[in-house]
């Protein structure tokens, strides 16, 4: 199973660059994390150039195509989602109601150094993937104080935390699935 990482900063030492990297090592071991880097070249989103869409946007659009579960993690800047997120997000969107996320199972984490760990970032992400059509799992996950928490290689501190991620895997792994039910995976990603 193949989950894309997006991650919303384009800070190479992002804290939610580190959940993600954190994310890839409690996964189960059929299912691999890949992490998707082009979030910077992706110009400003113009339906004057839907028609032929830049090389940025057919790569991102190719990346989810190819994925079974998207896992996006945020930042938040000023209580919303980052712009370049957002705009990438609207790129994936189109052509209208032929999205690649259509239908695909997405979760949604992040990481700020504040105390309230990107909360408002997130249900704004998670509002706007549901509007693109794709099936945003129930379980959230916000990291205050991230640099407490996380480390830059995706190491977490505290296993309450690490249960909290892999419960959230176990529900987009099961979503992706498609032919086992979530009580048997999630048993598979906590043993992992």
């Amino acid at each position: 199973m193949r989950i894309l990482g997006i991650c919303g900063s384009l800070r190479r030492d992002s804290h939610n660059r580190s959940l993600l990297r954190a994310a890839g090592r409690l996964l189960p071991p059929d299912a691999e994390l890949v992490e998707w880097e082009g979030l910077r070249a992706v110009p400003p989103f113009d339906e004057d150039a839907e028609a032929s869409p830049p090389p940025a946007v057919v790569e991102l659009r190719a990346a989810i195509a190819e994925a079974d579960a998207v896992l996006v993690a945020t930042p938040e800047y000023n209580a919303s989602l980052p712009g370049q997120l957002k705009n990438a997000l609207d790129w994936a969107s189109r052509p209208a109601g032929e999205s690649v996320l259509r239908g695909k199972p997405a979760a949604v984490v992040g990481a700020s150094t504040s105390m309230f760990g990107a909360v408002w970032a997130q249900a704004e992400l998670r509002k706007v993937l549901s509007t693109i059509g794709a099936r945003v799992v129930d379980g959230e996950l916000a990291v205050a104080h991230a640099p407490e928490h996380v480390d830059r290689d995706g190491r977490l501190a505290g296993q309450q935390l690490e249960s909290r991620l892999r419960e959230l895997l176990a529900e987009l792994v099961s979503a992706a699935g498609g032919r086992e039910t979530q009580s048997e995976i999630r048993e598979e990603v906590l043993a992992a």
